[in-house]
């Protein structure tokens, strides 16, 4: 059964976004960027939802081709387009950069995809994570946390029924202050 891991930049109190989905907070290194990219480069499948889809597939597809882009970016946006991809929307009408849309109930969906042998699979996107947190389908969390308050926003964690007990697993700083936290659920 593949690895289901829910990882994002995080601000220190929670949020994976601030108000108007502003990702301004982060604190962008190159070592944290390449840890990023050798991310994708091991993911065996990504699962994005709607909001996150849009917001990468805006940038990534032509990034490289951009002025001044470095090879660090050369790199993860041919890591990206490479990695396969499945987008859970109902909005979007069609996909490409090696993606296939979903527009049933993500939930099944996810727990077939885990049932296969497709290696890691990563999940991104605050409203398709919580779905699959509430229904107990993530082995793993990475929380890349930057040392900033934005006081609201879009919450990496969502409500639940009931705790989920975690291990910790691995710790690493970055520049800036940035801290990587990895998790695994204890069942």
């Amino acid at each position: 059964m593949a690895t289901l891991t829910f990882g994002m930049n995080v601000s220190l109190d929670g949020y994976i976004a601030a108000p108007g989905d502003d990702l301004g907070w982060g604190v962008p290194s190159d070592e944290l960027f390449q840890w990023w990219s050798d991310r994708v480069g091991a993911t065996g499948l990504a699962l994005y939802g709607g909001k996150l889809w849009k917001r990468m597939s805006s940038h990534w597809p032509t990034a490289a081709q951009q002025p001044g882009a470095t090879p660090a970016e050369i790199e993860y946006a041919r890591r990206w387009q490479d990695m396969p991809k499945v987008v859970f929307s109902s909005t979007i009408s069609s996909v490409d950069w090696n993606a296939r849309l979903f527009s049933g109930d993500a939930v099944p969906e996810i727990t077939r995809l885990k049932a296969e042998d497709g290696g890691a699979i990563d999940i991104g996107g605050a409203t398709l994570a919580a779905a699959a947190m509430r229904a107990g389908l993530i082995d793993e969390y990475v929380l890349v946390t930057a040392p900033v308050l934005v006081g609201s926003g879009t919450p990496f964690f969502t409500a639940l029924d009931n705790w989920v007990n975690l291990t910790l697993l691995e710790t690493r700083t970055f520049p800036g202050g940035v801290v990587l936290t990895r998790y695994e659920t204890r069942n």
